[in-house]
């Protein structure tokens, strides 16, 4: 059937190594994943079970881009975060299969308007407007799965015009990505194209336009953006 009107092109993700990128279909994010960042935002890790919110595709930057300070906020924070690459069908996996989902693993960044996200929890509503917004999830080139083995020790950090901000390892994630993986697959039918960021530690906090921020994981390619002027 004929379109009305031209509809975006979808993000596609740079692979190391390959020529062919990675379409993105959706975005999940973990909540609440390391403890010391749930003790920061007032809460304790919810051990019962993972929870989750969603960014659309245009929410995916690539790495190396400045983007705009958002509309509608004066508190514009950065979160670090490591990315799972859905890249087969999965629904209702066990754990112990859910590896067979990954396509590989990338550096990525969860912008968060932080005021109108806390806004919308006081008054218990969705996150929706802290969350997903376009530019809010900058990531860096996907990795294989092959090749980024044995998640734990690897560190994840954040730095912001140089100085360090945020300073963990994968090993502190409370929810690990079989388990999240298997979680999420209860709920939706998840297909390649799929990301989910996995949550961030302790230490997040405001940007201001002029600002770079560099996010690494041991291994994997870092996630590099300049925060421009606000729209």
């Amino acid at each position: 059937m004929k379109t009305l009107f031209e509809i975006p092109a979808i993000p596609v993700v740079p692979v190391r190594g390959e020529t062919a990128g990675y379409p993105v279909h959706r975005v999940f994010g973990v909540g609440r994943n390391y403890a010391e960042h749930a003790a920061e935002m007032g809460y304790e890790v919810d051990r019962e079970a993972p929870f989750y919110f969603t960014k659309p595709a245009s929410a995916i930057v690539a790495s190396g881009a400045a983007i705009p300070y958002p509309p509608g906020t004066s508190n514009f924070h950065y979160e670090m975060e490591l990315v799972v690459a859905i890249g087969a069908p999965a629904f209702r996996v066990d754990v112990e299969e859910a590896a067979d989902a990954i396509f590989g693993y990338a550096a990525g960044l969860d912008l968060t308007r932080r005021d109108l996200q806390l806004a919308e929890r006081a008054k218990q509503r969705p996150w929706s407007l802290g969350k997903a917004f376009e530019n809010s999830a900058p990531i860096a080139e996907i990795v294989r799965a092959a090749e980024f083995a044995d998640i734990g020790p690897q560190r994840i950090r954040l730095t912001v015009n140089g100085e360090t901000r945020q300073d963990a390892h994968l090993s502190d994630l409370v929810w690990s990505v079989p388990e999240l993986i298997s979680h999420l697959s209860r709920f939706y039918h998840l297909v390649p194209g799929d990301l989910i960021f996995t949550g961030t530690p302790a230490g997040v906090g405001p940007l201001s336009p002029g600002d770079r921020v560099l996010g690494e994981i041991d291994g994997l390619q870092p996630v590099d953006i300049t925060i421009g002027p606000a729209e």
